[in-house]
């Protein structure tokens, strides 16, 4: 049996643990999976990892949900730090690994305090935050809780961002809960970079 590497985070809890969809290897690929996998080395993503791995299995719905994601990453015109706090927000509320390590640490790049993102990572209340920041946080933690947003906080995200801004921050939200839940399934563990924390589960 393959000793598991101390370094890497699992995701999910189920015991014994193991990752259920792994990278197919590359001899037993058929052709649509090379050419799926191609597009995305091709693409700003530049590799095959993360919800790409189990989504691999099937490439047609990989290929669109890229597309998909390539938007809502690099051309929306939200501001990268709504972007990558938002994410955070998401992949803490489904506890999912690999999607926090990997924007946690682009939040605080992009210009989200690290105090904040220490704080969402612990499940305690994000601060400090700039306005438009803690508007669209809170936008995305009431959808997440509630499956929609109450007047008050839609007035609000309304007048700060704009209705198609609305439109992106929702599809985001859901974006990224749909690729955290196939890797939460799939068990895909990530490695994250040496003293970056991973998420710890909360208490049942």
């Amino acid at each position: 049996m393959k000793e598991r590497n101390p370094n890497v985070l699992q995701q999910g809890h189920t015991h014994p643990w193991i990752e259920r969809l792994p990278m197919p290897a590359a001899g037993s690929m058929t052709e649509a999976q090379r050419a799926a996998a191609q597009a995305l080395i091709d693409g700003p993503r530049k590799a095959v990892f993360g919800p790409f791995i189990p989504l691999l299995q099937s490439p047609v719905l990989m290929e669109r949900i890229g597309s998909l994601g390539e938007y809502l990453r690099f051309d929306s015109p939200l501001d990268a730090r709504v972007r990558e706090l938002v994410t955070c927000a998401v992949a803490r509320h489904v506890g999912n690994q690999f999607e926090w390590v990997v924007h946690a640490a682009a939040a605080v790049k992009a210009g989200v305090s690290a105090e904040a993102i220490e704080a969402l990572r612990l499940g305690r209340r994000a601060a400090p935050l700039a306005q438009d920041e803690q508007l669209a946080l809170d936008f995305a933690q009431e959808l997440l809780q509630n499956n929609g947003v109450s007047e008050p906080t839609y007035a609000a995200v309304q007048s700060r961002f704009g209705k198609p801004a609305v439109v992106d921050l929702s599809a985001l939200v859901g974006y990224f809960a749909m690729v955290c839940w196939v890797m939460n399934v799939a068990h895909t563990p990530v490695e994250p970079p040496q003293g970056q924390a991973g998420l710890d589960a909360f208490p049942l």
